[in-house]
């Protein structure tokens, strides 16, 4: 399939491999800015600009934009298009987070790597200001679940303990060129301190992994190699991982007798 450059009318590619979905839809495109209220000092980095339908509104409004931009043709043009645009021609994947601190995230995320991307992204939460994300709304959901129901899991867990999230407004299919197969969502994520925190952050990551690894059973029998002490502990140990807040799964990292590297299963690998 082929999508017409808006800078000199060449032909580019859609490549499959890349998650490419351009957004289009000029209302979405307004509605995005608004909600973002870009000042003048803020610094922006921009994940998967594409053909740059959101970056030239973030030139106008900030001081200074970075755009990650995995596909050649693509950072080639926004090179081009954007004389004040600073492009990093790299998988988002492997760049480093930790030289944008202090900046505000915005991107339309490709739905092949959007999950890892978030967990990588949750993981320097603090270091950033605030991020705004178009996912598959099914992972948005995920974001935004309560305990209890069916879409609460590890990612839910994560991103609720990091960030306050807000589920924006919905997007459909034709907002994007290609269309995708699915419909999509706009959500904030506000970095914060939680008043309960795990005594470490390797433990409290290795026991959601495994709770929700085997969250049809009950967390007792999930987590039964951690050597949890329930009968200390206000959790009951019949119910489901899906049943437990955030602040529970907290409690548990920080009760739990196995050390961090047993439980990572770096003992083993020893």
């Amino acid at each position: 399939m082929k999508i017409e450059d808006e800078l000199n009318g060449k032909p580019m590619s859609v490549r499959k491999r890349f998650g490419q979905h351009f957004l289009v839809d000029e209302s979405v495109i307004d509605r995005i800015h608004a909600l973002l209220a870009i000042q003048r000092h803020d610094r922006i980095l921009e994940v998967g600009p594409g053909r740059g339908a959101l970056t030239a509104g973030l030139l106008e409004s900030a001081d200074k934009v970075v755009a990650i931009e995995i596909d050649r043709e693509l950072a080639g043009m926004l090179k081009t298009r954007f004389a004040e645009l600073e492009v990093i021609e790299s998988d988002v994947l492997v760049v480093g987070v930790d030289q944008f601190s202090g900046m505000r995230v915005v991107g339309n995320l490709p739905y092949n790597i959007s999950s890892p991307l978030l967990v990588r992204m949750l993981a320097r939460a603090s270091s950033i200001r605030d991020m705004h994300f178009m996912l598959q709304r099914e992972v948005a959901q995920r974001l935004t679940s309560d305990p209890g129901s069916k879409a609460w899991g590890r990612l839910s867990v994560l991103a609720q303990y990091h960030c306050e999230v807000t589920y924006l407004f919905d997007v459909n299919a034709q907002a994007f060129q290609p269309a995708p197969s699915v419909e999509s969502a706009f959500v904030r994520l506000e970095p914060r301190q939680r008043e309960l925190q795990p005594v470490s952050m390797q433990r409290f990551n290795a026991v959601i992994r495994q709770a929700f690894g085997q969250r049809r059973k009950r967390v007792s029998n999930a987590l039964k190699e951690l050597n949890v002490p329930w009968h200390r502990m206000d959790i009951d140990p019949s119910v489901r991982p899906e049943q437990i807040d955030v602040d529970g799964f907290v409690r548990i990292a920080n009760s739990c007798l196995s050390s961090a590297a047993e439980i990572t299963g770096e003992k083993k690998r020893e």
